[in-house]
């Protein structure tokens, strides 16, 4: 079971979109806040990521060639070739769709810069807690050999924009959803084992990792924490003070959260009768099911999932 692909998948509520962004200084360009992950590939050139005024502790962020970055809560900001730039607002009627992706120009006559620009649509008002520890800006640059298989990915991109070919269209999408886990992943595993803390540490740890595993696989089992405790080989307390501390939950809380996720993933996702969803997520009856998801959701499991196909 992988731990990062089922938490990113939960959130998920649809594909993700970009445009690439063709500047040449003197250019700003100020994007505004999206529902969902931000992210930005530098294709070509350089320039700066400026935080808005709104966002206290966070320092402009220069890009060069390769970079990636990836903005957690899809806030608002400016990228420009110097942060001192003047930023015009983004102009979506400046995409030109006859391209694999939406593409804007801006700028003066000076130096190149070529980006490609998007976010994920993901739930923010139920993020996993692994997304929730994330840095709220996560800078990778790719050159000088850190990261391969994200500058593969970012190479393969690159190439597909600059050349588009037969395919193009279909390649350009799956490549950018995989992107994310690519951002992730190297994230993750830049984290020295001595300092790593929270989901950086739980995704590695001996014995957190397995129970995790173990939750994600089978929702539906009757899991205690002796039960967990016992397939890694702790004691009750020693494992429960061990998965608290990295997770940022209590065993049985983290359970429960699951899940309601996978149900409410059920209900967006299939035509699963209510009875199916409550015995696929560990519930003995619809209604005790139903109960606990109007706990969690605030609304009834029908009346999620009626809202969900209407949205």
């Amino acid at each position: 079971m992988d731990i990062l692909t089922e938490a990113l998948s939960s959130m998920r509520t649809g594909q993700p979109t970009s445009v690439r962004t063709e500047g040449r200084a003197p250019w700003g360009l100020r994007l505004p806040p999206v529902a969902g992950a931000g992210f930005h590939v530098v294709l070509y050139g350089t320039c700066w990521l400026v935080p808005l005024d709104d966002a206290p502790g966070l320092a402009p962020v220069a890009l060069s060639p390769g970079d990636v970055v990836f903005l957690r809560d899809g806030r608002g900001h400016i990228l420009a070739d110097h942060p001192d730039t003047p930023a015009v607002p983004e102009q979506p009627d400046q995409f030109r769709p006859s391209l694999p992706i939406g593409t804007v120009s801006i700028g003066g006559d000076g130096p190149r810069t070529s980006l490609l620009c998007g976010n994920y649509h993901l739930d923010q008002g139920r993020p996993h807690p692994l997304v929730r520890q994330l840095p709220e800006i996560i800078h990778l640059p790719t050159r000088h050999g850190r990261h391969p298989e994200l500058s593969a990915a970012v190479q393969l991109l690159g190439a597909e924009l600059e050349n588009p070919r037969i395919g193009s269209t279909g390649i350009v999408p799956a490549l950018i959803d995989s992107l994310l886990l690519y951002i992730l992943r190297a994230w993750f595993e830049d984290r020295p084992a001595a300092t790593a803390a929270g989901w950086a540490a739980a995704l590695g740890d001996a014995a957190v990792a397995p129970a995790l595993t173990a939750i994600h696989e089978a929702p539906s089992t009757a899991w205690t924490v002796e039960s967990l405790a016992g397939r890694v080989g702790l004691s009750r307390a020693a494992f429960a003070r061990r998965f608290t501390n990295l997770v940022g939950e209590p065993p049985m809380a983290y359970l429960t959260r699951w899940r309601m996720t996978t149900a409410a993933r059920l209900l967006r996702e299939s035509e699963a009768p209510l009875t199916t969803v409550a015995a696929q997520t560990g519930y003995g009856s619809e209604y005790a099911f139903a109960k606990a998801f109007k706990r969690e959701y605030g609304q009834a499991p029908g009346g999620y999932r009626r809202e969900a196909r209407t949205a």
